[in-house]
């Protein structure tokens, strides 16, 4: 099998139908698998190998994608990168993945040509660099077909960790990253005339597996975007060109401060969030004023999905991740691995097709990340209800023990954003010599004005144990994020 066939296929069926629009250029399923053809024909003709890494440090675009496929039809594997990366960060990542070739933006060239000895690159794919792409595709020819690789192959490796440190690339497999395109699509009631917006990084778990490889799949369109601008996805939904609308939370609660956003949603059938844990409230207040429901599902970069909230929407739970995907088996265990009850919190364990291969070239942290070796420690504390809906409790990591007592970070948010003066707020530990941890809260206040912390705590004494209740509010202009839009509390805990 090759990941690379579901585009083959979108071609064949529907070579006419618009598979991408960048910056109001469309181009045909057609002339996408020309192109991924040409650049693998070029990259063939370069010598690289079925297996071999190639790495991609790019925005979002229709060359992004039209490399991607490329690289894949050869059977070598795409190693994405955040075009974000500073020229140390990108250097660290460059060593470990030891690619031969290197597709990137024009502002990376600098800092790939000083890496690109040291690293092993033997050609940079760029304005101005060893070659550029338009070079690679006329060097290239219009007829390919993907090479057959073994299901287990590593089809793409993308990297995590962004939020607790030193980053880990996870290989994901041909068969891994086409049960997760299935499932999404199969969930999202996708067709051949959908049109998804993606404005999320394609070297994310949430944009390139979910998003672009679903509606590639599905035969639709992808309306592209290289980052967040909102006045554009406000253009691109109200001109009616968007039927799929993908987001982390912090942009449904920008959207929610429009005052004519019902007047401005187009064709708009669907709306997902991920990469960050949605509010109830936030999730009430969108179905309230949209008449639509913002769909959920949970994974994670080592394996998506793992349940998914909305298949039948009238089913929809909030503040619930749904049941578990067909194919994919899910426990609750505790610290010690003993398998949990229903009703009982623990770390949520996953095993399945949708489950990584590993951690490249770290077989301790690969050792780690599971039990028995093949069932996925996502880090995350869940509770199933007696009707098999998951519910996150919160990262295992960000617990707070303060006095003897166990605080959950997202119970106090989920009260916090009760209040109506907040926007937006996190919820970490900070070290205290008479608690052991103290609750600290950080607060987005709406229209940029003040709340004053006697207030909140006097809301939320009525809502919360004594002992959840913060004992400092600290009011921020925004709150620090992953270019994937995910929370970093470690920032957090660590600002003065």
């Amino acid at each position: 099998m090759n990941l690379a066939k579901n585009l083959e296929a979108a071609a064949f069926y529907f070579p006419e139908r618009p598979a991408l629009r960048d910056g109001g250029l469309e181009i045909t399923y057609g002339q996408l698998n020309e192109q991924a053809n040409r650049v693998a024909t070029a990259l063939t003709g370069l010598g690289l190998q079925p297996g071999e890494h190639v790495a991609l440090c790019a925005p979002n675009s229709a060359d992004w994608i039209t490399f991607y496929f490329g690289v894949l039809k050869t059977g070598a594997v795409a190693v994405t990168l955040s075009a974000l990366l500073s020229g140390g960060e990108l250097g660290l990542l460059l060593h470990h993945a030891r690619p031969r070739f290197v597709f990137a933006a024009e502002n990376k060239r600098t800092a790939l040509e000083t890496l690109q000895a040291s690293c092993g690159i033997e050609k940079l794919i760029c304005p101005g660099g060893d070659l550029n792409l338009a070079g690679l595709l006329a060097a290239g020819s219009a007829t390919f077909r993907a090479l057959d690789r073994d299901r287990a192959d590593t089809a793409a490796v993308l990297y995590t960790g962004g939020t607790t440190g030193t980053p880990k690339g996870v290989m994901l497999t041909h068969e891994g990253i086409n049960f997760s395109a299935h499932s999404t699509a199969q969930y999202e009631r996708s067709t051949e005339h959908d049109r998804a917006l993606c404005f999320m990084p394609f070297n994310h778990v949430f944009g390139q597996i979910h998003i672009m490889n679903g509606t590639i799949l599905s035969c639709g369109c992808l309306e592209i975007l290289p980052g967040f601008d909102l006045d554009r996805i406000l253009e691109a939904v109200a001109a009616g060109r968007v039927t799929k609308f993908y987001a982390v939370p912090t942009v449904y609660i920008r959207l929610l401060g429009l005052p004519d956003l019902e007047q401005r949603l187009g064709r708009l059938r669907y709306c997902f969030s991920a990469a960050a844990s949605m509010a109830r409230e936030i999730v009430k207040q969108w179905k309230e004023r949209t008449g639509i429901t913002i769909a959920e599902s949970y994974g994670m970069t080592e394996g998506m999905p793992v349940t998914y909230n909305h298949y039948y929407p009238e089913r929809h739970r909030v503040g619930s991740v749904g049941t578990v995907v067909p194919g994919v088996e899910v426990q609750i265990r505790d610290t010690s691995g003993k398998i949990l009850k229903t009703g009982q919190q623990g770390e949520i364990c996953v095993r399945g097709r949708n489950v990584m291969k590993g951690y490249l070239n770290n077989p301790e942290a690969t050792a780690a990340a599971f039990w028995e070796g093949e069932w996925l420690r996502s880090g995350d504390i869940g509770v199933f209800d007696d009707d098999g809906y998951l519910f996150i409790v919160d990262r295992l990591k960000d617990l707070i023990i303060t006095g003897g007592e166990n605080v959950y970070p997202r119970e106090v948010e989920e009260a916090l954003y009760q209040h109506p003066q907040v926007e937006e707020c996190a919820v970490v530990g900070r070290p205290d010599p008479e608690w052991g941890e103290r609750v600290v809260a950080f607060i987005v206040p709406r229209n940029g004005k003040t709340v004053a912390p006697e207030e909140l705590k006097s809301f939320l004494k009525t809502r919360l144990s004594p002992f959840k209740v913060p004992k400092e509010y600290v009011t921020v202009r925004e709150l620090p994020k992953s270019p994937a839009g995910k929370l970093l509390k470690r920032e957090l805990r660590e600002k003065g």
